[in-house]
């Protein structure tokens, strides 16, 4: 024969010294509930601590620590806070009623006590703290919930971005953990520069974070320039190379274009516009697509401008070798302020052993990782342990 699952019984703790008290409330509440006793403050305070009760019937007159201190107690302990009180008192004048009130209480009860009333009060309290209970629960299981879908949706996010940078990056076979490597570099001048007077209104942590997100997409427009010109082995002609400045305009309208179909401004999609528009401006006003020059090109493209130089640099093309870091690292503090930003250059002056480890890690291919780790000034570095 099946047998039926019962709820459990709520408990109430009874907290009075008098015995007599005890006993009374024991007997008229034990045949619905779950009756805890204590003829002390100190003690209820253990027990309700221990395992907190449904519901806490407290007298305010005992020896030592009174009702209005334990209660005082019971509501600054995160583990019993929540449990409602009432007080069940002698004590009947309105003061000290409004007393028991402001300390938390949920009701107070007079004695000699009426216990049709006593009965109805603590059905009615352990009815609304069961009903508070059940609304906390799905609170937290609603915040929860919450939050997994957030980081679910900034994950697919992220493998989104990825995908399309690499989309526009397998374009060009020479250009491996490119995208990776300046994410990185852009996001390590951020870090360096978030304190500087110039730069601290606009790098919090959150542009930080929307920076690194859209740095992937500087290169985007790359999907619109024919091979021909994206692949040549070679120096372009200028004809060819006014095809591939446009890049910077083809992926800024490409990113606009998914900006508006969405239908509301994304943040990090307004940062990824900028830095694919402006990431070949220059600071001296010679770069394209817009020749903007100092403070007129956003910042967010001020340091892609650094990073992705940098990159190009060090790292091995068709037409070219890799760079070793001393030299490119000339190259760049030699283009403080004319290329870039003199306050980006003294900050990549600052954290280029950060960028050497940036290119080792995101190196594309053992071999290479051992090329930079020699041009980077690693020689004698072992492969497997620069993949580890």
């Amino acid at each position: 024969m099946a047998t039926l699952n019962m709820a459990p019984r709520s408990t109430v703790l009874v907290v009075d010294d008098t015995a007599d008290n005890l006993t009374l409330v024991s007997g008229l509440l034990g045949g619905l509930y779950t009756v805890r006793l204590a003829n002390n403050g100190e003690k209820a305070l253990a027990m309700a601590a221990g395992h907190p009760p449904n519901l806490i019937l407290l007298d305010i007159m005992m020896p030592g620590m009174d009702g209005y201190e334990v209660c005082r107690r019971l509501k600054d302990d995160p583990r019993t806070r929540d449990v409602p009180v009432i007080f069940l008192t002698a004590k009947a004048e309105m003061a000290d009623e409004e007393q028991g009130f402001a300390l938390g209480a949920v009701d107070y009860i007079t004695k000699p006590i009426s216990p049709p009333i006593v009965l109805a009060r603590v059905k009615t309290h352990i009815a609304l703290q069961a009903l508070a209970d059940a609304l906390r629960h799905k609170n937290e299981y609603l915040e929860h919930e919450v939050e997994e879908r957030t980081l679910e949706i900034a994950a697919i996010q992220d493998v989104t971005i990825l995908a399309l940078a690499s989309l526009a990056e397998t374009r060009d076979a020479d250009t491996g953990n490119h995208i990776r490597r300046t994410q990185h570099y852009v996001q390590a001048l951020a870090r360096n520069l978030q304190g500087h007077p110039r730069f601290s209104h606009f790098l919090t942590d959150r542009n930080i974070t929307m920076l690194f997100k859209s740095a992937p997409l500087h290169d985007i427009g790359k999907v619109g320039i024919p091979d021909r010109i994206l692949l040549k082995p070679g120096r372009l002609e200028p004809f060819e190379f006014e095809i591939m400045k446009t890049h910077t305009t083809v992926g800024r309208d490409a990113i606009a274009h998914a900006e508006r179909s969405l239908g509301t401004p994304v943040a990090f999609l307004t940062m990824a516009k900028e830095i694919a528009l402006s990431h070949q401006e220059k600071w001296d006003g010679s770069g394209y697509p817009e020749a903007l020059a100092g403070d007129a090109i956003p910042i967010s493209a001020r340091l892609m401008a650094l990073a992705d130089v940098y990159d190009a640099l060090i790292s091995r093309r068709v037409y070219k070798e890799g760079m070793p870091h001393e030299q490119a690292s000339e190259i760049i503090l030699a283009g403080k302020g004319s290329h870039f930003d003199p306050d980006v250059v003294d900050s990549f002056a600052a954290i280029e052993h950060e960028f050497r480890a940036i290119a080792l890690r995101f190196s594309d291919s053992d071999q290479d990782i051992q090329d930079k780790a020699d041009y980077l000034g690693l020689t004698g570095l072992n492969t497997a342990a620069g993949q580890a």
